[in-house]
């Protein structure tokens, strides 16, 4: 019963949005190069449906490549914080101020840096706009390690290695999945923000610029549900690996 109803509630939640999305175009009068409804849709994912394929597989694997590079850069830099005040002190100021930068503005730089270097731009933006919650994550996690875990460890003998495997990382692993939730959806933002920009750019976001320059708003809207499904994909991917590897930190709602 608890199964259904987890997958009941958000396909449930999703057709009442469609039908309130619905309902609002048609109770305006809105035509679709105003706004595009639902019942639009399924016409451009007809008519487009081999660069709908093309495009998703482009965006999705860059985005799950830059993903993976702020996962393990990002783990590699909280953990340097978390075991160094000085550390810690020294790179927070940076993070935080790289992290306030419009990432929109840094599209032209690296495109200058790498010109024509497509693939590894849009890995690069979506690495640089996603790695930030990982890193601070892990490393609040670590600095706020209890001390006298670790203090009766070492009494034992145990190493570093020791103390950080069987302390450190179960502490940090709900707060490194909960931060990794957030990264997936702003990848997502930095893969595309490449695509829409760049004059070379291929995947779903070309394929949006595509719809807005010939003024085909069905299909602009289509690419975006399209985005909305590949992250929704993606979003539960991460909470099937949560449930895998941090399962044990999940309290049960009554």
């Amino acid at each position: 019963m608890r199964s259904v109803q987890k997958v009941a509630v958000p396909v449930g939640a999703i057709v009442v949005f469609l039908l309130l999305w619905e309902f609002l175009v048609w109770v305006n009068g809105w035509p679709n190069y105003v706004m595009a409804s639902p019942s639009d849709l399924p016409d451009a994912y007809i008519r487009f449906w081999s660069l709908f394929v093309e495009g998703s597989w482009q965006t999705l694997w860059r985005t799950v490549a830059g993903l993976a590079l702020a996962v393990i850069f990002g783990t590699l830099l909280g953990m340097v914080m978390g075991f160094s005040r000085i550390a810690r002190d020294a790179l927070y100021p940076l993070l935080v101020g790289f992290n306030a930068i419009p990432k929109a503005t840094l599209v032209p730089v690296l495109a200058l840096l790498f010109i024509g270097q497509h693939n590894f731009n849009t890995v690069l933006m979506a690495f640089l706009i996603s790695f930030f919650p990982i890193a601070v994550s892990v490393g609040i996690g670590l600095s706020t390690l209890e001390p006298e875990y670790r203090d009766i460890l070492r009494s034992l003998g145990a190493s570093r290695l020791t103390i950080f495997r069987k302390i450190a990382l179960p502490k940090t692993l709900p707060e490194f999945f909960g931060a990794l939730k957030v990264s997936v959806t702003l990848a997502f933002i930095g893969t595309n923000l490449v695509e829409i920009i760049s004059p070379h750019g291929r995947g779903l976001g070309a394929l949006f610029l595509s719809g807005q320059t010939n003024s085909n708003y069905p299909l602009m809207f289509a690419v975006l549900i399209a985005l909305a499904v590949l992250g929704i994909i993606l979003y539960y991917a991460v909470v099937m690996l949560e449930k895998i590897f941090a399962g044990w930190a999940e309290r049960p709602q009554h």
